[in-house]
């Protein structure tokens, strides 16, 4: 099993040069960062974990910078977006983003996507929460055609673009693994449709995996890997590890240098056993 680093990137959070080297000297897997490109003040929509919103969910960095400076400051450490929230971005402008880290890592990019749950965040963005998962994938889609083509061109309902020439393209062949989140009612059905993983952060999601391996056999696709979010113990590890998670993910602290290395260095001495 692998393991992963997720942080909230923030200028007051441990920088990522200096967070990277020693995830990746501690023996991790991967690092991956969270997205929101601002959080309305009017705060309609309910923090999906409860109680008040956690204020670095208005102060998280770009998540491509981040992941470039975390991937220029290691050698074999993955990066990944946990997740990006594509429903929000340009497709074009995202494919090349991506594939730039892809460039610049050696391949080590991770493409987490999802659909978000703040409404009033991607309606400042022109998107409708009811149709965000359509344009998801079709957003999806188009960034797979760009990344894959010489000369890509995507014909969709809500994205639709005639041919063009866009460069860098991924090193990762046939591209970088989109990698989707989520654990709601249709979530399996997108995963076998147009990802290449599932990251499921909430809600009884080990329980769904032996659904996931017969929807992915029915459809003729190989296998699909999980990432999930554990709880930070010895036994929330091996009940994934039971239930056929390949990566398990634990979250360090944006609010500070110390909290994160002490919380790094404790998260070290719980996965080494398993590693």
């Amino acid at each position: 099993m692998d393991f992963g680093i997720a942080i909230f990137p923030t200028e007051y959070a441990i920088s990522m040069q200096e967070l990277a080297p020693l995830v990746e000297k501690a023996g991790f897997e991967s690092l991956w960062v969270a997205e929101h490109s601002h959080i309305p003040t009017s705060r309609q929509s309910p923090y999906p974990a409860g109680g008040e919103l956690p204020r670095h969910y208005w102060h998280t960095s770009d998540p491509f910078v981040a992941l470039t400076v975390a991937a220029l400051s290691t050698t074999t450490l993955r990066v990944g977006t946990g997740i990006c929230l594509l429903i929000q971005r340009d497709p074009i402008h995202t494919a090349k983003e991506a594939a730039s880290v892809d460039v610049v890592s050696g391949g080590r990019f991770l493409f987490g996507i999802g659909g978000g749950w703040n409404r009033e965040e991607m309606a400042d963005h022109g998107t409708a929460f009811e149709t965000r998962w359509k344009l998801l994938r079709e957003r999806t889609e188009a960034i797979k055609a760009i990344w894959t083509q010489d000369e890509s061109e995507y014909r969709g309902e809500m994205v639709n673009f005639g041919p063009m020439w866009a460069w860098p393209k991924p090193l990762q062949k046939p591209h970088p693994p989109v990698i989707l989140g989520g654990n709601g009612p249709n979530t399996l059905k997108r995963v076998i449709a147009y990802a290449d993983g599932w990251m499921p952060n909430r809600g009884q999601a080990l329980e769904r995996i032996p659904e996931l391996r017969r929807m992915a056999e029915e459809a003729g696709r190989g296998h699909i890997p999980v990432s999930f979010y554990p709880r930070a113990d010895a036994e929330g590890i091996e009940r994934a590890a039971a239930a056929g998670v390949e990566r398990c993910i634990f979250y360090v602290p944006p609010d500070g240098r110390a909290p994160a290395l002490a919380r790094l260095e404790e998260l070290a001495q719980l996965t080494a056993p398993y590693r």
